[in-house]
């Protein structure tokens, strides 16, 4: 199956390696093409020199060429014809041939199909490219180091940093009794689908079924979730100070499964209601979601502590696939104190600072302040209604809308 993508163009072409120019006039070329680096000319008083730039694109290509010498530089020289410059290249050995990674910056008016044909004419086979930007040009070892950095601060990073390292895919985590996860010691991986051992034993199931995986890549990830596994469960320890409108203060901070047994407490103290509202479903099976809820494979969840220590309140950020959930329970006696929306604002923003377009919260008509503090956020809002469930879209293309906010005051690191 081949999911189809806005700006992607997909070849398959067999035919052989054509005879091309030399090597020397490829290097020329380049050099020529890449003057526009080299500081500006003393001399300023030319009136007819060109001061509009030419419009320019950013691609990410693949190709697949034989292992076999000139077949790279067959591929140089065509790109090289049509004025498509390379800003990078990496190398995914195979069994038989190797796949090449581009990024390419090209003229605006040469359009894929002409990138794709030069490139199957010239050798490359199974060809995928798509729209790239400014973030691909960080140099590949500094971006992996960087992912790994943010993996070692926060368990919670693990999903999001596979997915930035693989790029566009699904990510899914399943508990070693649904998944077998003992049949899998080091990883599997088959064409679109790899299967990695997740730390607390279950299989993290990572699927990409527009691009085989190389196994290049299957390394790289299988390295990243052994790095995780290592140091073991963590999360930021900084938390903030909120004062309620009415003066008291509370915490708001991050929370994992160590946090269980509180937020069990918190249960216990929230009416019927309000765990039928976070729920939907019979009060008596709300308990047993909370491990899943606060297991950072699957998100990430801010807790709210009053004075006296107890948690009154939780917001979740959940991976879902390639969407994102929000969802917030506040016991009854905090409600209608802003603690919902300061939890909603905080969560939206780390969907974004995670790149994630957008966020839904699954609630019911008559969930007032869940539905208050989605339209507080000030973006724009997609409204499903169904049997009485409502599943609120929010689009984060868009800047947050200004909101005070609870005043916060940062403690700890």
């Amino acid at each position: 199956m081949t999911r189809e993508l806005p700006d992607v163009t997909r070849t398959k072409n067999d035919r052989p390696v054509q005879p091309w120019q030399r090597i020397g006039e490829l290097l020329r070329g380049r050099r020529a093409r890449r003057h526009g680096h080299a500081p500006p000319p003393l001399d300023t008083g030319s009136a007819a020199r060109e001061t509009v730039p030419r419009e320019l694109a950013l691609w990410r290509m693949r190709t697949t060429v034989k292992d076999e010498p000139g077949s790279l530089a067959a591929l140089c020289t065509a790109l090289a014809e049509r004025r498509v410059d390379i800003l990078s290249l990496q190398t995914h050995p195979l069994a038989e041939g190797t796949v090449d990674e581009f990024l390419l910056r090209a003229p605006g008016e040469v359009a894929t199909s002409e990138i794709t044909r030069a490139v199957s004419l010239a050798g490359g086979t199974d060809t995928w490219i798509e729209r790239a930007d400014a973030h691909d040009l960080v140099d590949a070892p500094i971006r992996i180091l960087g992912l790994a950095a943010r993996t070692a601060v926060d368990a919670a990073e693990l999903p999001l940093a596979l997915r930035q390292l693989l790029g566009r895919c699904t990510i899914r985590s399943l508990p070693a009794t649904a998944s077998g996860g003992d049949r899998v010691p080091e990883g599997v991986l088959e064409d679109t689908v790899m299967r990695l051992r997740a730390p607390e034993g279950g299989v993290i199931i990572v699927e990409r079924p527009y691009l085989s995986f190389t196994p290049t890549e299957f390394a790289r990830a299988r390295a990243l979730v052994e790095l995780d596994s290592r140091l073991g469960p963590r999360v930021p320890r900084s938390q903030d100070v909120l004062t309620l409108p009415e003066g008291s203060d509370i915490t708001v901070r991050r929370a994992d499964t160590r946090d269980l047994d509180a937020a069990l407490e918190m249960h216990g103290r929230c009416s019927e209601r309000t765990l039928k509202m976070r729920y939907h479903g019979p009060v008596s099976d709300a308990d047993r979601y909370l491990n899943h809820l606060l297991s950072p494979r699957f998100g990430r969840t801010l807790a709210v502590r009053a004075a006296s220590g107890r948690v009154v309140g939780l917001g979740h950020l959940l991976w879902d696939g390639d969407e994102t959930e929000v969802a917030l329970i506040v016991e009854d006696a905090w409600q209608r104190r802003g603690i919902g929306g300061e939890l909603l604002r905080r969560l939206v923003r780390m969907a974004v600072e995670a790149g994630c377009g957008s966020v839904y919260a699954v609630t019911q008509s008559a969930n007032t302040g869940m539905v208050a503090a989605m339209r507080g956020l000030g973006v724009p809002l997609d409204y499903q209604i169904e049997e009485g469930t409502l599943v609120i879209t929010a689009r984060l293309d868009a800047e947050l809308g200004e909101s005070e906010g609870l005043r916060a005051v940062r403690v700890g690191d």
